[in-house]
């Protein structure tokens, strides 16, 4: 033995000098750089099949479509970098875009997040500025993100923008069942010119994210206190069960929530009342990579099915002819109390399957997805196809059909379908 050693030694020692002469490295060329710049410019086309009886109509168009067709011209950009020296971190992203289409023109210019970052060790960081928090687990939704706008179900991965606050992380592992724990406290402040459309003004916002991996199981336990908002807390949890099968959940409780809505009389009722919203849900990955997304999401402060209908039909009365301003406006105001969000049903589910170049389909991942409203039966389907074939360039097609009957969710949709093309160039 004490032979092997010595000869594996004198095998070490003749071998070193000749391997630091053939790959020696410069370690400077492997340090990461102080900053890091990230963009991309897109332009999109999309034509649409309007329903022109549809309740909805009036409320997404300031001037009512000609016809029963709409085409759009979109150009857009999104920039974004960061910058970090020693322990000092800066960061920006910006978005604008511009759009153009038969009945007017826009163009919206916003700055998603901005701010600076504080890190005295790689268990600690402050954020200071504008930024976008990621509570959740949810694919499509989350009722546990307290302090950021709500995803795009139709589009999830798209960016969003953050709110100006004070937030910290501080994460340590340690042996054991329990391998770590993180907490993250959050100081949001609302005014007239600050955060103003996160809720009532004039309040200092406070919350705290506690986070455990206990036994291969993520967990999250949030709060929120009472401010512009009524106080609220929750939790979500993530686990694989195995390497292909992922499973994840939500639960969140609003205290006091005031809503207002339509009773059959026709007038508006104010009624305050506690709120649980959930979401379950998992992602299955097959080993020809076909990726699998269902998700079940019930939404606490939702409208069931007559209650949409009543406000569907206050919408057909009050832009008909003879309808009025007085009703027009009511009809307006409770859009923006609830009624107009983009998903304001109760019970949802989401499916999404998409496959990574399926059939040898180089650089080519198609894609399905619906959401259902669980409620009243209507529903939205998308079918997409990704190209990334050419370097530092994004091509996508989409097709978008929405179905339902007369004073459902998606039967009132201005669009029953839409076809869109867009072109992505990164920097």
């Amino acid at each position: 033995m004490r032979a092997a050693v010595a000869a594996g030694l004198a095998l070490v020692a003749a071998v070193m000098p000749a391997w630091a002469a053939d790959y020696s490295f410069d370690a400077s060329e492997i340090e990461p750089r102080a900053y890091e710049v990230n963009s991309f410019v897109e332009g999109r086309y999309e034509h649409f099949w309007l329903r022109s009886d549809a309740a909805l109509l009036p409320l997404s168009f300031s001037t009512p479509p000609s016809g029963n067709a709409l085409d759009r011209g979109t150009v857009g950009f999104e920039l974004g970098g960061k910058y970090r020296k020693d322990m000092l971190g800066l960061y920006a992203r910006v978005r604008g875009d511009a759009a153009v289409d038969q009945t007017a023109s826009t163009s919206d210019f916003q700055w998603l997040e901005g701010g600076l970052r504080l890190s005295p060790s790689e268990k600690l960081s402050v954020d200071l500025g504008k930024q976008v928090q990621r509570w959740g687990k949810g694919y499509a939704w989350n009722p546990v993100g307290f302090f950021e706008r709500p995803k795009d179900p139709n589009d999830p991965q798209q960016s969003r923008e953050g709110y100006v606050m004070a937030s910290a992380d501080a994460v340590t592992s340690r042996p054991g069942t329990l391998a770590a724990v993180g907490f993250t406290p959050v100081v949001m402040p609302v005014s007239s010119s600050v955060n103003d459309d996160y809720g009532a003004p004039g309040h200092t916002n406070l919350g705290a994210k506690l986070y455990l991996l206990v036994a291969d199981t993520d967990i999250d336990l949030m709060w929120a206190g009472k401010g512009s908002r009524p106080e609220r807390f929750g939790f979500d949890f993530s686990r694989n069960l195995g390497t292909q099968l992922e499973v994840h959940g939500e639960w969140a409780r609003a205290i006091g929530v005031t809503r207002r809505e339509l009773v059959p009389s026709g007038s508006v009722s104010t009624r305050t009342a506690n709120a649980d919203s959930w979401l379950i849900g998992a992602r299955y990955l097959s080993e020809n990579e076909v990726t699998v997304i269902g998700e079940l999401y019930r939404n606490g402060t939702g409208f069931d099915e007559d209650q949409l209908g009543r406000f569907y039909a206050l919408l057909d009365q009050a832009f008909a002819a003879g309808g009025g301003q007085a009703l027009q406006a009511q009809a307006r105001s409770l859009a923006q109390a609830g009624y107009g969000r983009a998903n304001p049903g109760r019970n949802y589910a989401y499916l999404r399957v998409s496959a990574k170049d399926p059939f040898d389909w180089l650089y080519v991942s198609p894609s399905v997805t619906s959401i259902v409203n669980l409620d009243d039966r209507s529903y939205q389907l998308t079918f997409e196809l990704l190209y990334t074939g050419w370097e530092n360039v994004e091509l996508r097609l989409r097709g978008v059909l929405t179905n339902g009957d007369d004073a459902t969710e998606f039967g009132e949709k201005p669009a029953a379908q839409r076809v869109e093309l867009r072109l992505r160039l990164y920097f």
